[in-house]
């Protein structure tokens, strides 16, 4: 299947989509219904998540080597790195080549609350980009190697200027390009890419967009992976938290907004991060399609 890599240089813009394993049966069913409609919007590609300590491991690669086979559409796989070891490592990059998938997400993945020393304690890793670069000697050049991008910084990093040198090590140990956290500043993201570049950092950077379907779920959200929520999300959505229908229209026409301003300053495409459901990444993709180049 087409490598990312080569997909991100030949498009001037690309749109992608994110979904995540479902914990049930009749959850995957949905879910390959819901890959159905999605595979009729054409997105450049489509990635799947990876469950914390590697949980949903094999419905990962299930997904991802359906959307393959089922809708000739380039999936890729997020791999993370606590709870494994590099051993296991090896397997599941054995078993990734063996679905004929060849784009793969790196990361280091959430720790667990009981707290975890990989590369001490489980001949593991500590970081991504050990990740990073294990995979792109074992692999070579057959796959190509995304990594996550914290506009606002990683919580865990102490600025956003050490953060951008974290992201530097992940490029250097071999990562082709970014996919960035959600945000709503686009300012943030715009910085972000300046820090970067500053760098010497030339790889795309892509940015992903939450597309809001829940006022709360996404406050919630927020709060835990370290985004910002600006005032004027607060002023749109919650006066109508309580109103999912009007929650869906004000979450596409945000996102129409916010993808247009990225698309005109210059952002190499658009990762939506869909939450399963097709019908809001629809719209805005509808909308991006309608407006005139100028906007």
């Amino acid at each position: 299947m087409r490598l990312l890599t080569d997909i991100l240089k030949s498009k001037q813009l690309t749109f992608s989509l994110e979904v995540f394993p479902p914990k049930t049966e009749k959850g995957y069913l949905r879910l390959q219904e819901t890959l159905g409609e999605m595979a009729r919007l054409n997105p450049d590609f489509i990635s799947c998540t990876y469950g914390a300590g590697g949980g949903n491991r094999e419905r990962t690669l299930d997904i991802a080597a359906y959307i393959q086979t089922a809708h000739n559409i380039p999936a890729m796989a997020h791999l993370t790195c606590v709870g494994h070891s590099r051993t296991q490592i090896r397997a599941i990059l054995d078993e990734i080549r063996s679905r004929n998938i060849s784009n793969i997400l790196a990361l280091r993945g959430d720790l667990p609350a009981e707290g975890w020393d990989g590369a001490a304690t489980r001949d593991g890793f500590r970081y991504s980009s050990e990740l990073v670069a294990f995979i792109r000697e074992y692999c070579g050049r057959d796959c190509s190697i995304g990594v996550a991008g914290f506009p606002e910084g990683h919580v865990e990093a102490k600025s956003r200027e050490a953060d951008a040198l974290v992201l530097k090590e992940k490029v250097l140990a071999g990562a082709d390009f970014v996919i960035t956290q959600l945000f709503f500043n686009n300012s943030d993201y715009f910085d972000y890419v300046h820090r970067l570049r500053e760098l010497g950092i030339n790889k795309p950077i892509v940015p992903g967009i939450l597309l809001i379907r829940d006022y709360q779920g996404m406050i919630r959200f927020c709060k835990q992976c370290g985004t910002a929520v600006s005032d004027e999300v607060h002023a749109l959505f919650k006066p109508i938290a309580d109103d999912p229908g009007k929650i869906l229209k004000t979450g596409v026409e945000f996102a129409v907004r916010q993808c247009l301003d990225l698309i005109k300053n210059g952002a190499p495409g658009i990762h939506f991060y869909t939450l399963n459901k097709a019908d809001q990444v629809a719209e805005v993709i509808k909308n991006l399609s309608a407006a005139p180049p100028s906007s």
